[in-house]
């Protein structure tokens, strides 16, 4: 299943609204990204499972509460931030990316989807000041130096099944980084919830802040 059949399979609760605007993705990215590259061009093809089905990985793992306040560091187009807002609806996401470029397309494919819950800025991670219950990225670097970036930007307060942290997508062989991290965390394989070939060396990294 290379279209948006995929994502119902996985996630087979899905209102008609949350299945509409999954379906939207496709064309909605196809066109934006002959306009801005956000997607490398060979890629778009594989959206649903390489891009939208890694990015709802993290909600295999954590189901956001009504009121929770996410952040998505280094978003790029709206990975995983996009796909999560649609899940989630009452859960308000806050997506940044240094390049301008990047919050256009996120803003611009929030804006035809009708998600009102998420806020699209260029801005770098250490310049946001707000706190939020959870820190969502898609390997923008490595894990200690992401850990950098965002340590004091958690709810002291948690009230998730999970302490307040990081959840972060990587893939491959993580021991060398998480040596060097030298921080409590868990590690989930997402080959334990997907069966796609894709997902084997994928895992979501859960480090509590």
């Amino acid at each position: 299943m290379q279209d948006v059949s995929i994502i119902y399979h996985y996630f087979p609760d899905l209102t008609e609204k949350q299945k509409q605007q999954f379906a939207a993705l496709f064309d909605l990215y196809k066109d934006w990204n002959e306009k801005i590259n956000v997607i490398s061009r060979k890629d778009i093809e594989n959206l649903y499972i390489n891009h939208v089905l890694h990015s709802l990985g993290i909600a295999k793992v954590m189901a956001f509460k009504p009121g929770a306040r996410v952040l998505d560091v280094g978003t790029g187009g709206g990975f995983p931030g996009i796909p999560l807002a649609i899940l989630f609806p009452e859960t308000s996401f806050h997506l940044v990316d240094s390049i301008g470029k990047k919050i256009t397309v996120v803003n611009g494919v929030a804006g035809s989807l009708g998600l009102t819950n998420v806020h699209g800025e260029q801005i770098r991670a250490e310049q946001i000041k707000a706190e939020y219950d959870f820190i969502v990225s898609r390997a923008v670097t490595r894990i200690k130096e992401f850990y950098q970036w965002v340590h004091r930007k958690t709810r002291k307060q948690s009230t998730h099944t999970l302490d307040n942290g990081i959840l972060y997508l990587k893939g491959g062989d993580l021991d060398e980084e998480l040596a060097e991290l030298k921080k409590l965390h868990q590690i989930y394989d997402l080959s334990d919830y997907f069966k796609e070939e894709f997902f084997e060396t994928k895992k979501v990294v859960f480090v509590p802040l």
